[in-house]
């Protein structure tokens, strides 16, 4: 069965809305977009957590979608990322749009989490979700995320779309990688790990 792996970048307090840029997404006002880009040095390895999407299929929110459809087909195949994921399959989520007009992209459907099942059970390449938060939560929800890319940046934003909002399916998760970089990114893989085991500390 194929992998569906999640790969994000939070700030300390949980948020993911617009790390790339100021206009990424100013949804409800965010006025913060773009915290990311101070502490990008020679040890942010996007290939490492999947986020240049290499040898896999790209799994999108309509968000996610719209923001790197109308950026990657404008680049030169002179940029390894660019080059990828203009030819990568792309899935993607969206109850409003009715058209895709990215090279290979198609719409999952009404039903996001069969189809993600669906997908899963077919032979081919392991599955990638970039940003793309709803989605997370909505695969997050039904067990579908098999490992998770968590990019921890050192700033705390106070407001902004989460990696997980209120009334998320409570889980335990089990660390399998952890780097820092020079500039102080946590750099972190997870896999998911069953119910959370509950005690008393001490007992």
């Amino acid at each position: 069965m194929r992998k569906l792996i999640a790969s994000t970048f939070t700030s300390l307090d949980g948020v993911m809305q617009a790390p790339g840029g100021p206009d990424e997404d100013p949804a409800g006002n965010f006025d913060l977009g773009g915290w990311t880009a101070a502490y990008w040095d020679e040890d942010v390895d996007l290939s490492a957590a999947g986020f240049d999407g290499n040898g896999r299929e790209l799994v999108l929110g309509r968000k996610t979608y719209e923001i790197f459809a109308a950026y990657w087909p404008q680049q030169s195949d002179d940029n390894p990322i660019a080059r990828i994921f203009n030819a990568a399959r792309k899935h993607v989520a969206s109850r409003t749009l009715k058209a895709l007009h990215w090279n290979n992209s198609t719409l999952l459907g009404e039903d996001v989490v069969s189809a993600i099942t669906a997908l899963k059970a077919q032979p081919g390449l392991d599955l990638q979700i970039i940003g793309s938060g709803n989605l997370i939560q909505t695969l997050q929800a039904a067990s579908l995320i098999d490992t998770y890319h968590v990019w921890i940046y050192p700033v705390v934003l106070g407001r902004g779309k989460r990696l997980f909002e209120m009334g998320a399916k409570p889980g335990a998760l089990r660390l399998t990688a952890s780097t820092t970089s020079k500039s102080g990114v946590l750099m972190t893989t997870y896999v998911p790990a069953g119910d959370i085991p509950l005690g008393t500390v001490g007992a």
